[in-house]
């Protein structure tokens, strides 16, 4: 007769959302079994690098607010890690004065009395030295909004769970799972048992979820993280509280750019475009320099005086992107005691902690801190391919 492992719950996926459910979960005094693929740390998903954004000012209600909280969450983790994990340099948001995302933004910072300042064409270089805006846009800061340090955040995350008790296994491929009651999860090293199962996989979602018969409308596409070097060093750096930003639309982009001031590379301020080609997770090697770099080249050439509108570093990242750029967080359509955290769309690293609250509180049964409607898998009804 076979012997498995047994646990409370499984999570598998070690990114951000994984590590933090679990953390969650073992706090809890649940025995949890956290499983990745490769091994730890490593730059094959879409929660590695030094920097992300985080920020309060969204288009919808429900980021900001589930913000609120996830900035306590983060907060504490520092406390307790006794690592500092996030700088405040605040968040320049620019994109056409009249169009309906620029007013979002500006309302939904409004609504939910978040400390803000708008800028004006005539004061706007001496608030931001260096940027030119651009003709009819408008511009305002979210003040509370800065730099997350991911590699510690995610780092200091997996730590403190291994610090109350919790395994993880790195290494070690997930090749089949098998529903019940009891889950069964098989890996490349061994078979593992569980009443609960939390799927956070980032691009390898899909793969997983199409043992359990569940094909989600998630599209994986590879960007490319740009760095562009400084003509004058610290020009734009994070020590002069030079601010994170985003181009909501604008006349060379039809997705957001954004970018993170100088301080992974010396000199090298990061900007990036918000989409990318689509790929295999499993080959995402091939380097493809598109049409996102020209865009990117002729925004810094006109914006950014003081950037060389050449980058100097290409690196690369995962995003899994679900239709309308919402997260999936909800359980199999059939399977109550599987839980899937997904489709991230490239904006869910800093929600980090209190997603890893809301997967926890889903898969032990508990009423979610907040309405999860935008989240439900039964949004894509029509795109569902399921034998179930």
């Amino acid at each position: 007769m076979s012997t498995f492992e047994c646990y409370d719950y499984i999570v598998i996926g070690a990114g951000i959302q994984g590590s933090f459910t679990s953390y969650q979960l073992v706090k809890r005094k649940r025995k949890t079994l956290l499983l990745e693929q490769f091994t730890l740390p490593h730059t094959r998903g879409s929660s590695h690098g030094q920097t992300r954004i985080i920020r309060k000012a969204y288009e919808e209600d429900f980021y900001t607010q589930m913000m609120g909280e996830s900035y306590e969450l983060w907060a504490e983790m520092e406390r307790e890690a006794g690592v500092k994990l996030y700088r405040r340099t605040g968040l320049l948001v620019m994109g056409p004065e009249n169009s309906r995302r620029y007013r979002d933004f500006k309302s939904t910072l409004e609504k939910n009395k978040i400390s803000m300042v708008v800028l004006t064409s005539d004061n706007f270089n001496q608030h931001i030295p260096n940027v030119i805006l651009a003709d009819g846009d408008g511009a305002l800061v979210d003040t509370t909004a800065g730099v997350l340090y991911a590699d510690r955040a995610l780092k200091v995350a997996q730590e403190q769970f291994q610090k109350l008790g919790g395994v993880i296994k790195d290494q070690e491929k997930v090749t089949d799972i098998k529903p019940g009651l009891t889950v069964t999860v098989s890996t490349s090293e061994g078979v593992y048992q569980a009443k609960g199962l939390v799927i956070t996989a980032g691009p390898w979602t899909s793969k997983l979820l199409a043992n359990i018969d569940l094909h989600l409308p998630l599209e994986v596409v590879r960007i490319n993280v740009c760095y562009w070097k400084e003509k004058i060093p610290e020009s734009y750096h994070v020590k002069k509280r030079f601010p994170c930003f985003i181009l909501t639309e604008g006349e060379e982009a039809k997705e957001d750019i954004y970018g993170l001031p100088s301080n992974e590379y010396p000199d090298l301020m990061k900007i990036c475009y918000h989409d990318g080609s689509e790929t295999d997770p499993d080959q995402r090697d091939k380097k493809t320099e598109g049409a996102d770099i020209d865009i990117l080249r002729c925004y810094i050439a006109r914006s950014f005086p003081g950037l060389i509108p050449e980058p100097a570093v290409i690196e690369s990242c995962l995003y899994t992107k679900t239709p309308d750029r919402h997260f999936v967080l909800d359980r199999h359509p059939a399977y109550g005691n599987i839980v899937i955290g997904a489709g991230f769309s490239g904006h869910g690293f800093k929600f980090g902690p209190v997603i890893g609250k809301l997967l926890c509180e889903l898969i032990l049964g508990e009423v979610p801190s907040y309405d999860l409607a935008p989240f439900q898998i039964s949004r894509f009804q029509t795109n569902i391919k399921s034998s179930l």
